[in-house]
């Protein structure tokens, strides 16, 4: 099964962006979380985590196993900044800045969990746009994760990034 993304939003104040995204997502919290909040998960459709220290103040590093244009794959330390389990994690990482999960049980007789994410990161436009084009390539890889088919990191391509990047350099 094949769940959109839905496009993310930003707002920019100089060079410090916060983007957001929203997915309403057909999966328990507890299967959103485990994709989100431990070493098992995020590399199913986002990066290797390790170290991870699962609590607030824990170190963190996330290692990409995309590349980027250049051909470098991104390798961002940090910290946990916040942990609530089930409800909230917040990652602070070089690069990407912080990086925020929300968590909430969707509508009652729908199931599923509703996923706020949000990014605050610095950097040029160009970056801003490279970061919503990518966020969202990562949410789709997300929902296949969370169907059963994490992803596969041999074969990714920038095709499907490029297309995310021109649309949201159009104001998507």
């Amino acid at each position: 099964m094949e769940i959109p993304s839905p496009y993310g939003a930003s707002e920019s104040q100089g060079d410090v962006h916060t983007l957001r995204y929203e997915l309403s997502i057909p999966y328990p919290v507890d299967e959103v979380w485990d994709a989100i909040a431990t070493p098992d998960g995020l590399p199913t459709w986002l990066a290797v985590a390790d170290p991870f220290e699962q609590r607030e103040g824990g170190a963190i590093t996330l290692r990409w196993q995309n590349k980027d244009a250049r051909g470098h794959a991104t390798v961002a330390p940090g910290r946990v900044t916040a942990w609530e389990p089930k409800r909230v994690v917040e990652y602070t990482v070089d690069v990407h800045g912080r990086v925020r999960f929300e968590l909430e049980p969707g509508p009652l007789g729908v199931g599923g969990t509703l996923l706020r994410f949000t990014n605050e990161l610095a950097g040029p436009e160009d970056v801003r746009l490279d970061c919503l084009a990518g966020w969202h390539h990562h949410f789709e890889y997300l929902l296949q994760a969370l169907a059963g088919q994490p992803a596969d990191w041999s074969a990714w391509t920038l095709e499907r990034w490029r297309e995310l990047r021109e649309e949201y350099g159009k104001g998507r």
